[in-house]
């Protein structure tokens, strides 16, 4: 055997047992520490993890999480958030050597020693469940949809990545759009759902405003996570042809990955200016852009955070002025309202706050129990950052309206990964009802709670119901509009087969068409 050979297997075997020794003593480490564990030390931690826990979020209460999400994955992801970038032989994961993350993000020394980090660890890892209890509603849900037919279109193409479907019914487009994430590209289908037109655009299209002549749409530059700003606002037209183009110029660029872009007044001076979602990663920003007669736009930051995912502009106190509704999906997760006091100033007003595990992933204004009041239909679910296991308060949730902006929550249903739910009278008898998809679904045990449609019996009484074949989709995105013209309200669901999962299918999802229309047959009352 030659020389070489023999020194390199010398060494591997010489790191292979340092390997394993350094294992055995941080394994003995933690035993040893679960056993020294004392009461004190679990109060101690308790006090630390309320003074330096809730400075970047709602303090979590350790039954959110098992004892070994909480040890494994959530603490080591917080821990240099204190400026603890080790601890007990363990290298905890952090983006300090970020170029576009901005010098100070993380302290430069620890804010708590090694020894009350490890009180803090005690207390969670002490006082949190083993295992998670989950609710079995999801287990009764009625296996039929008596009131849509599943209709595929004929276009299919391996690895669909659909992050977008909208069903425009406005005079500019009057077509059933859809984005896929990976090739970059919008394509355009009739009511038929045959192919009219496509086109590359230049980065991941995640949302559109829909205008009368044109379509804004919000480019998110990177689709993974990143502190880059590379997305960009873009005008959609049509050329001479009557085909889609997309100006060159971005109206707005260098945003922190926006996932939305509203055009609006907000300063009712007759220029157009721009809401933004700049969800980011680590840093990002919730801000408008005010439009000028010449010159460029100005920004006015109105939440510096990372987060922003759904927005609305609506008058609630009517006014006259535009008042914002936001919700923010990242660490400090909750619902907000700005209201407009004039002069382009904005005044926040927490609605609902969430703790920083929920995974916030949409919300809704709806009038729930007709009192001209807005309430909220709010879901939660995005499993694909630190603590990926199914958790039990994930699904949808109604909150109703006092009538002075406080909102009381009314309904829940448990819905695994729950990423949107769209409220409509899609049964034509008065009242709302709810479609709800999940992309985090327990695929494993309930593949079908992938979409699930509430029935309103009145009186927020919903019944649930969905279809086994529905699976051969995962579903990111959604979208509700009669795109037959028929009077009644279809569905749109894309299915993005990339991504994070907490369990897989059986089902290969690569291998699955990029949307389906669920074609609303109920009878109109």
């Amino acid at each position: 055997m030659p020389a070489n050979c023999i020194n390199n297997c010398t060494i591997t075997l010489v790191v292979s047992i340092l390997l394993v020794i350094l294992i055995s003593c941080n394994n003995i480490q933690k035993n040893q520490s679960h056993q020294s564990t004392s009461n004190e030390s679990i109060l101690a931690g308790k006090k630390l993890a309320a003074n330096y826990c809730q400075t970047c979020h709602e303090l979590p209460d350790p039954s959110l999480l098992d004892a070994s999400t909480w040890e494994e994955k959530v603490l080591p992801a917080m821990g240099p958030g204190l400026g603890i970038f080790y601890h007990r032989l363990s290298r905890y994961p952090s983006n300090i050597n970020d170029p576009y993350l901005a010098k100070g993000y993380y302290p430069s020394k620890p804010v708590i020693t090694a020894e009350q980090w490890q009180e803090i660890i005690d207390y969670y890892s002490a006082t949190s469940p083993d295992t998670l209890v989950h609710s079995s509603t999801t287990r009764n849900i009625n296996k039929s949809l008596p009131f849509f037919n599943i209709e595929i279109p004929s276009i299919k193409y391996n690895n669909p990545a659909t992050g977008l479907v909208k069903i425009d019914t406005s005079s500019f487009s009057k077509s059933i759009i859809v984005s896929d994430l990976l090739s970059q590209k919008l394509f355009f289908f009739n009511s038929k759902l045959q192919l009219t037109d496509s086109l590359h655009t230049t980065g991941p299209i995640v949302n559109m405003d829909i205008q009368q002549d044109k379509i804004l749409l919000c480019n998110i530059g990177f689709l993974n996570p990143t502190n880059n700003v590379l997305g960009r606002a873009q005008i959609l037209t049509k050329d001479e042809k009557d085909h889609f183009k997309i100006d060159t110029s971005p109206i707005i660029k260098d945003l922190p990955r926006p996932v939305q872009i509203t055009s609006a007044d907000l300063n009712n001076d007759g220029i157009t200016d721009y809401l933004t979602c700049g969800f980011g990663y680590l840093t990002g920003e919730f801000c408008w852009m005010e439009g000028q007669k010449s010159g460029p736009l100005i920004k006015h930051v109105l939440n510096p955070l990372p987060g922003a995912i759904k927005a609305y502009i609506d008058d609630y106190n009517h006014d006259g002025l535009p008042d914002i509704w936001v919700l923010m999906a990242h660490a400090e997760e909750g619902i907000f309202l700005y209201t407009n006091k004039g002069n382009g100033k904005f005044e926040q007003q927490e609605l609902l706050r969430f703790p920083p595990v929920y995974g916030s992933s949409y919300f809704e204004l709806d009038d729930f129990n007709k009192d001209g009041k807005p309430d909220i239909l709010y879901t939660c679910g995005d499993n694909g950052d630190y603590s990926p296991v199914l958790k039990p308060y994930h699904g949808v949730y109604i909150f109703l309206n006092d009538g002075n902006n406080h909102f009381k929550q009314e309904y829940f249903f448990a819905l695994n990964g729950c990423y949107k739910a769209i409220a409509e009278d899609y049964d034509n008898d008065g009242d709302l009802d709810i479609a709800a998809i999940s992309f985090f679904a327990d695929y494993k045990s309930t593949p079908e709670e992938g979409f699930v449609y509430l029935q309103n019996n009145k009186d927020l009484h919903f019944e649930p119901y969905t279809l086994a074949t529905l699976t051969f989709g995962r579903w990111l995105t959604m979208d509700a509009g009669d795109f037959d013209g028929d009077g009644k309200i279809d569905l749109i669901l894309g299915n993005c087969s990339y991504g994070p999962s907490v369990n897989k299918s059986a089902t290969d999802w690569k291998k699955g068409p990029p949307f389906v229309i669920l074609k609303n047959i109920t009878q109109n009352k």
